[in-house]
């Protein structure tokens, strides 16, 4: 994604795949050398949009195909790169669905399971958290996944979920959740969002009095959000 909620962390991946490429421009197999060309695919950040991104790198003829950031747009585009028989590598997109039941797509990161369950460990075990609130979005494979590892593993070391809120896509008015969750008393809040969404719900979640840790999953490692979120 170039544009969208998540064009920053997709902006993110086209920039590391350009230094790798300048890096390595060309690259020999069985006696013959191959220059390595970059064509691009915007989904927009969109599963609707998602397949015929998808099918628009198959048209230009790619040999591989590297992503997408965002485990939603990569489910969606990955029957068509099935069906194509191009092979795909996600480098972030961590939704077990991504390559289940797909022998052409595959990852070089780690998994929702593995991610949700650490992240509840750090908050029970490490923190000692008793309480956690979760804020996912309707409808998103990576923010509801994730929200449901997280809540298994912390209830299984005997936390308790003492608020469960949910938002709609494009949503930017978090002040009634987060109402919710600063009344729930929970101690920790674990929030797997978009990059867009987390410069929005910090400064709210400061502004309501929301003093809980604030949690969040691999999308968060973006600076982006620290800029935006300033003091919250």
């Amino acid at each position: 994604p170039s544009s969208g909620d998540s064009a920053s962390g997709g902006k993110k991946e086209i920039l590391g795949m350009q230094y790798a490429n300048s890096q390595v421009p060309e690259i020999t197999l069985g006696g013959e050398t191959y220059k390595i060309e970059l064509v691009y695919g915007d989904n927009g950040s969109s599963t609707d949009k998602a397949p015929s991104a998808a099918s628009s790198l198959v048209s230009a003829g790619v040999s591989v195909v590297l992503g997408s950031y965002g485990s939603g747009v990569s489910i969606a585009a990955g029957q068509t790169f099935a069906e194509a028989g191009v092979p795909a590598i996600g480098c972030s997109c961590t939704n077990p669905q991504v390559t289940a039941g797909n022998d052409f797509y595959f990852r070089t990161c780690f998994l929702d399971p593995f991610q949700g369950t650490v992240m509840a460990s750090y908050a029970a075990v490490d923190q000692g958290y008793k309480t956690a609130a979760v804020i996912s979005q309707n409808g998103d494979d990576y923010s509801t996944g994730l929200a449901a590892y997280f809540k298994q593993a912390f209830e299984s070391l005997g936390g308790t979920i003492v608020a469960d809120e949910t938002y709609q896509t494009n949503e930017s008015d978090f002040n009634a959740i987060l109402t919710s969750v600063k009344e729930s008393g929970a101690e920790v809040v674990f929030i797997p969002s978009s990059i867009a969404t987390a410069t929005l719900i910090l400064p709210q979640a400061q502004a309501n009095g929301v003093t809980a840790q604030i949690i969040a999953s691999d999308t968060w490692e973006n600076e982006s959000i620290v800029m935006a979120a300033g003091s919250a």
